[in-house]
């Protein structure tokens, strides 16, 4: 019995056995199994079966369940203390270092990671700089972060995603700007990433709580669009402000997909059209390149929530420029998708101007000092009226769309009931967190400065219910 004992534990390996040794070998290996074998698979491995390890969550599960409306969800950070000190050396560099990342138990490693943000992201957080362009040692306790998963493997992917974003919402006391505001947009019909809230650990210290806001890239348009192969643009405008073409370097540069094939026939004969064109052909040129009812359900909301900082903010310093958008370009038929980006700033301006910098002076469709820059908001800045663009200005002709696509929006996500419904849901799942981060950090929200903050959006919602189209 030996040598049977010997094919068992080696499972199927071939030994010399005496001849005189009539015992089945494999008899024990069956009893013990409850199973019958009838032959030896060639194929094994000479220590048995070869065994399928299963997938982690992170490697099979869903981008949804990441940004579900269920639930809070905690992610953290670890990265060495010298890489640590090199990116609070000076956040504004946006430079990668390695390190890794947990979630539910789960880690992946090594992700690339850095601080994001813009101006208006800054401002107050970093020790040196000037208004305009800050720069320096980190002093805020929370700046966003993304983090990079495909950082070694191009495609490497967490719960289906390439990239994580961690809003620090410094400048949004009500903590819901990001997420009501996408929401709404995609109630509407808008495309628009989900978002939803996140704590935030790094190297198990509590950051606090932040807005946990989907990537605009190849992945979402895979997602959003039937056909998502087509190229995705980011902050380019079709006309510049004198009413120009673009140049072909200038979409080829502002390409977030297909970078390596870099063909932009579509937005260029788009802007060549919008260009030459009469007046009175436009409103036709635009319809043949978007989709009306959809960019006129994105201007909606995005007047509603006053979204002063988006596409329709024309800033004029040394020329007047928007930003805060990606086209994307549906590949066969050339029709291009508006999507909105970076709400951070919006919904603050509705009652009266409160921000210094973003208010838009003019109603949609509205033109101000002949189409001249002017100066605007407590500080004076300079912008363009959006309408004086010969797209958005035809965009404003359909006053019919733009009057059904407001009722549809007041009867439908914007109603009283529904904003109020999913106001009072995440703000219970962000409670306990921003309690949290206000017993922990001295320069986190405090809990009642959050909640008069809540309760003046909500008065401000109303103010649009009552004002109706025109804020």
């Amino acid at each position: 019995m030996r040598c049977g004992w010997v094919f068992v534990l080696l499972a199927g390996l071939a030994l010399a056995c005496s001849a005189s040794d009539k015992s089945d070998p494999g008899a024990s290996e069956r009893a013990a199994r409850g199973t019958e074998i009838d032959s030896v698979d060639p194929t094994a491995s000479a220590l048995g079966p070869l065994v399928e390890i299963p997938l982690m969550n992170w490697q099979s599960g869903s981008s949804d369940y990441l940004y579900g409306q269920e639930s809070l969800h905690t992610f953290e950070l670890i990265i060495s203390d010298e890489a640590l000190a090199e990116i609070n050396n000076d956040p504004s560099e946006e430079a990668y270092v390695e390190g890794s990342l947990t979630f539910e138990g789960e880690t992946i490693s090594p992700v690339g990671i850095r601080y994001k943000g813009s101006v208006g992201a800054w401002v107050g957080c970093l020790a040196g700089g000037s208004l305009f362009e800050p720069d320096g040692a980190k002093t805020c306790t929370k700046l966003s972060m993304k983090v990079k998963i495909n950082w070694q493997d191009s495609t490497q992917t967490f719960w289906g995603v390439k990239k994580l974003q961690f809003h620090s919402m410094n400048r949004d006391p009500t903590q819901m700007h990001d997420r009501l505001g996408y929401w709404l947009f995609r109630k509407m019909g808008v495309p628009a990433p989900r978002a939803s809230h996140a704590r935030l650990l790094i190297n198990g210290n509590y950051s606090g709580l932040y807005s946990f806001v989907e990537q605009i890239d190849g992945r979402f348009v895979d997602r959003q669009f039937d056909d998502g192969d087509g190229n995705l643009y980011k902050e380019v405008w079709p006309l510049n402000r004198e009413g120009s073409a673009r140049e072909e370097f200038e979409f080829i540069d502002a390409l977030k997909t297909n970078e390596e094939e870099a063909t932009v026939d579509h937005i260029l004969k788009f802007s060549n059209e919008l260009a030459t064109a009469d007046k009175n052909e436009l409103p036709q040129i635009v319809k043949k390149w978007t989709d009306i009812d959809e960019i006129i359900r994105w201007a909606v909301v995005d007047r509603a929530i006053r979204n002063d900082d988006g596409p329709l903010h024309w800033y004029c310093f040394e020329s007047c420029e928007n930003h805060n958008f990606y086209w994307y370009e549906e590949p066969t038929t050339g029709r291009f998708h508006l999507i909105p980006w970076d709400l951070d700033s919006a919904f603050a301006n509705i009652v009266s101007d409160s921000n210094p910098v973003t208010p838009i002076a003019d109603d949609w469709g509205q033109i101000t000092n002949d189409c001249q820059p002017f100066p605007h908001g407590e500080w004076g800045i300079f912008q363009w009226s959006a309408s004086c663009d010969r797209l958005t200005g035809a965009w404003a002709t359909f006053a019919d769309e733009s009057e059904a696509a407001w009722v549809a929006f007041l009867a439908g996500p914007f109603s009283e009931e529904s904003t109020e419904t999913v106001l009072e849901l995440w703000a219970e799942q962000i409670n306990e967190a921003t309690l949290e981060a206000a017993s922990t950090h001295q320069d986190a929200l405090s809990v009642e400065k959050w909640k008069a903050a809540l309760s003046e959006l909500k008065s401000s919602l109303d103010f649009v219910r009552s004002k109706g189209l025109s804020s």
